[in-house]
């Protein structure tokens, strides 16, 4: 399975981000080793998720949608999306299979209905979506 790495940090919150982007990447290419996933492409973004509206963001998603890849690896779920737009773009893209895959190193997902919805209910409850 092929997939898009994507990292990203808020610059507007630099104090209380967790990793820098390249930090992000270092621990992203090394998940991936360790658990033999192929990369495709990787996409850096500096810009928050609270609003839709990211560039890169949409450019993974339509890399996705042209079968360039199956598969998200983020170093964490609220790297992709901390807005309803996103998380909604996400989980429908899941649902029409056009996502088959979304790995976090710190985060575990199935994408059944059920693993679905216990990870919509789990980021919720986190505030992320």
């Amino acid at each position: 399975m092929r997939y898009v790495l994507y990292a990203r940090k808020s610059t507007e919150e630099d104090d209380r981000q967790v990793l820098s982007i390249e930090a992000q990447i270092t621990e992203l290419k090394e998940f991936a080793a360790k658990e033999k996933l192929e990369i495709v492409a990787s996409l850096c973004e500096a810009k928050t998720a609270k609003e839709p509206g990211r560039m890169k963001f949409a450019q993974m998603l339509e890399f996705i949608e042209k079968g360039r890849a199956e598969g998200i690896l983020s170093w964490h779920p609220d790297r992709l999306a901390r807005n309803s737009v996103d998380g909604g773009k996400i989980i429908h893209m899941v649902d029409c299979g056009f996502i088959k895959s979304l790995r976090f190193p710190s985060f575990w997902f199935e994408p059944t209905p059920q693993g679905l919805f216990c990870s919509i209910l789990r980021l919720v409850n986190q505030n992320i979506l």
